[in-house]
């Protein structure tokens, strides 16, 4: 292909003039179920970064500098990711989408599970080791997610009706908000069921356990899956790449490059209203009450260190953020029919101008009481539908046949070390500078959409390319 296109845009068509090996129904069930047990896993880990491991894991530090540290560890995943799609992308290209599938999953399930039976570093001789262990496991999960959005966009779209890539891409990213809403409500159950000390204790460890159950159902529906059309034809044309990611260089800089900066406004607003405002919703509101609350518990305090966020109990904000993140999975699927009318270029244009906007919106809606905060929570999560949805169609489509996980999974997987890497930690330090206001967060999210927005401006339309060239 062209250094400077994707690819030729002389047929329009999805899908080969036979049927495909597998039904809508087999692939749709396959790329959602996979997709939502990554990111039930994920979430998992995001959930307790902000809730519990700071404390369990980093006990001797004081309490800002625990948070940090546990989101430090949350940001190890994304600097594994973009070497977990230059190794599935490598065998996805040259073995195939199934395969590359099914090694994905199990290598985010097993670290997963075993981050659900670490001691804490308050078990005797595990005081450093726990926290080394705990970066170990993240990392490898980090490199099985790294692989796993990729195949999962190639399955649903390389298997779409002509004219429907967009809309089928939009299952593999509902497994999203699905799995976000499975962890979370799991979250909130142990919370309402559980004492505080008994959550600590070991409640926390069961949304990490029961995840190889889902890893289980994923397993089989995946190997119950045939092989791709386009990269049965990438087979049969003898076009297979001997180094994948050298002819992506070679071939396809250009849109590496476009694909990765799209993505950024998308990864920065997803873990602001995920991990960053769970941290902010949860914080209590009044110093006095943060105080007394230590005291209550037998822990130190650090006046100087404490910042106000809104003081909302945990269950509570929890459910609100689920109430929100319905809304993302609505959006998800109206994006689909969407970007396939208008175009996958005209609706993320728009809708990116709307997260730009949304960052001035954070600071007023969040300190605006509950029915602020939810407007703020709704708003921000439908933004992230219409954006997120159209990413599984957009970025493949960038990208010929023969190289097109590789290069898909690399950009999508860049853009998660440029926007998602830093972002929880550098909101958490831009809204400790300002004692508790979200404005320079909002203008973080604002500078984000700028950039998003100059990749969407120099980039192409990609609705009618050839998918099977």
């Amino acid at each position: 292909m062209s250094t400077t296109e994707p690819p030729t845009t002389s047929t329009g068509s999805s899908a080969p003039a036979a049927a495909p090996a597998n039904t809508p129904a087999r692939v749709i069930t396959a790329s959602m179920v996979g997709t939502t047990i990554e990111f039930f896993d994920f979430y998992a880990y995001a959930t307790a970064a902000s809730l519990v491991f700071p404390a369990l894991f980093f006990p001797t530090q004081s309490p800002a500098n625990q948070l940090l540290s546990s989101f430090a560890i949350f940001g190890v995943a994304f600097v594994a990711r973009p070497l977990g799609s230059l190794l599935f992308g490598h065998f996805g290209d040259r073995v195939g989408r199934k395969t590359t599938l099914v090694a994905s999953l199990l290598v985010m399930g097993i670290a997963t599970f075993l981050i659900g039976v670490l001691p804490t570093a308050s078990t005797p001789g595990f005081t450093v080791l726990a926290p080394a262990i705990l970066v170990l496991l993240r990392f490898c999960q980090g490199v099985g997610l790294g692989g796993e959005w990729s195949g999962a966009a190639l399955l649903a779209t390389e298997n779409a009706p002509p004219g429907k890539r967009a809309l089928f891409g939009t299952f593999p990213q509902l497994g999203a908000p699905i799995g976000f809403i499975l962890s979370n409500l799991l979250f909130v159950v142990l919370s309402l069921q559980l004492t505080d000390e008994q959550f600590m204790a070991w409640g926390w460890r069961l949304p990490f356990l029961l995840s190889a159950v889902l890893v289980i159902v994923g397993l089989w529906v995946r190997l119950k899956l045939m092989e791709s059309p386009a990269f049965q034809k990438v087979i049969a044309e003898e076009r297979v790449a001997a180094v994948p990611i050298a002819r992506v260089f070679r071939t396809a800089w250009k849109p590496l490059v476009l694909a990765t900066i799209a993505m950024v406004a998308t990864y920065v607003l997803f873990y602001l209203m995920t991990a960053f405002l769970m941290v902010v919703g949860t914080t209590a509101s009044d110093k006095g009450i943060a105080q007394a609350a230590a005291e209550a518990a037998g822990k130190p305090f650090d006046v100087a260190g404490f910042v106000p966020g809104l003081g909302y109990a945990r269950p509570q904000f929890l459910t609100m953020l689920i109430i929100g993140v319905v809304f993302f999975g609505i959006f998800t699927l109206v994006s689909g029919p969407l970007a396939d009318r208008m175009g996958r270029r005209r609706l993320l244009l728009g809708v990116t101008v709307g997260i730009g906007v949304f960052g001035f919106l954070i600071e007023p809606l969040m300190h605006a009481g509950t029915a602020g905060v939810m407007a703020a929570l709704i708003l921000g999560f439908t933004l992230m539908g219409l954006t997120f949805g159209p990413m599984a169609a957009f970025l493949p489509e960038m990208f010929r046949s023969d190289v097109r996980y590789t290069g898909s999974a690399v950009s999508y997987n860049m853009a998660s070390v440029i926007g998602a890497a830093p972002a929880p930690y550098a909101m958490i330090a831009l809204w400790q500078a300002l004692d508790g206001s979200l404005w320079l967060v909002g203008g973080y999210l604002t500078l984000a959409a700028i950039i998003t927005l100059v990749a969407l401006l120099v980039g192409k339309e990609t609705r009618e390319v050839d998918y099977l060239a």
